[in-house]
């Protein structure tokens, strides 16, 4: 099972053999540390953990997991960065799996788990497999909102997780340090806003991008492109940015898009998630450029998307100014 899933409702029963495997490192430390709250319990004594490298040769670990200390009735074994140690072992653990020690658990903490060994297929049948791979889109997004809620009481919706991710990235261990200071922020108040998101989350380079993104919206290109500069100057990506710039127009597009169905333009605005006080200007903003060119703001942000990722000869700066240039209304060649 996914680590979220695990950590969501940890499994009741001892498993003997624990597969951890994956890159996401919070999720392997919150993984373990719920394996061991369920092996030793909440005041374990401290000789109950054993951690070896993963360059362990087998006899010394066959000797940890067959000795339990005298003052507790349960051990955690744990061999760490294990890759090299399964392949060197992997006999020795078939056969081990099958009849392990019942006073040890023992976990084998792994990047990567190929799941059609015969090591896998027992694993299955008698152990548990925790993946802590990465989390992207709904999943992550999902995991900030069940986050908010169980580690601070408050409520964070589905876009406002999807903006900290935009400015903050997916990994989780600073994900979770930017919900911390949301729920300060916010206080008692029980919602953590997009609002909050956008005042808290990125500092100067995410203030910098709203006001570049603000400036592309109500026709004034010239400071979008200074906001560009100093973006670019302080070394962000362009495909970073690009995630900026998409989490704001694409909600115009979609918005256009549901127009052409008959649906009044403020409420597509509103029904396409765009902010309650930026729906005035979001309007102006379509009139301004007109519908001919706001019928292509998706197909543009997908062509930007694949020119960034090599698909034009042009340089990631050239490829970032004329797509502002563009978003702004602007007539380029």
């Amino acid at each position: 099972m996914h680590a979220v899933e695990f950590l969501r409702k940890p499994a009741p029963q001892q498993a003997a053999f624990i597969v951890l495997h994956g890159g996401e490192s919070t999720l392997k430390a919150s993984s373990l540390a719920a394996v061991s709250k369920i092996v030793l319990g909440e005041d374990a004594d401290e000789t109950s953990l054993v951690r070896l490298e993963g360059d362990v040769d087998w006899a010394r670990v066959r000797d940890e997991l067959a000795t339990v200390s005298m003052f507790t009735s349960r051990r955690l074994v744990v061999v760490e960065d294990a890759d090299d140690f399964v392949t060197k072992h992997r006999g020795q653990l078939e056969s081990y799996i099958e009849k392990p020690s019942k006073k040890s658990t023992f976990v084998l903490d792994l990047k990567s788990w190929k799941k059609n060994t015969r090591l896998a297929k027992k694993l299955d049948e008698l152990g548990l497999e925790i993946d802590c791979s990465e989390l992207a889109g709904p999943r992550l997004t999902g995991w900030l909102v069940e986050s908010a809620e169980s580690e601070y009481g408050k409520q964070l919706s589905r876009d406002a997780a999807a903006l900290m991710v935009e400015l903050a990235g997916s990994g989780l261990g600073l994900l979770e340090q930017e919900l911390g200071k949301l729920a300060s922020y916010v206080g008692d108040r029980p919602r953590i806003t997009p609002e909050d998101v956008r005042q808290m989350v990125g500092g100067w380079k995410a203030e910098t991008t709203w006001t570049m993104l603000d400036a592309v919206r109500d026709g004034d290109p010239g400071s979008a492109l200074s906001c560009l500069e100093k973006l670019l100057t302080a070394g962000e990506a362009g495909p970073r940015l690009l995630g900026g710039i998409s989490f704001v127009f694409r909600k115009l597009g979609d918005a256009t898009e549901r127009s052409r169905e008959g649906v009044p333009l403020p409420a597509a605005l509103k029904d396409a998630g765009v902010f309650f006080r930026d729906i005035e200007k979001a309007e102006r903003y379509l009139r301004r450029v007109r519908r001919p060119r706001a019928e292509k703001i998706l197909a543009r942000l997908l062509k930007a998307d694949s020119d960034l990722k090599g698909g034009s000869p042009l340089t990631e700066r050239l490829q970032m100014e004329l797509l502002l240039l563009w978003l702004a209304g602007v007539e380029t060649r």
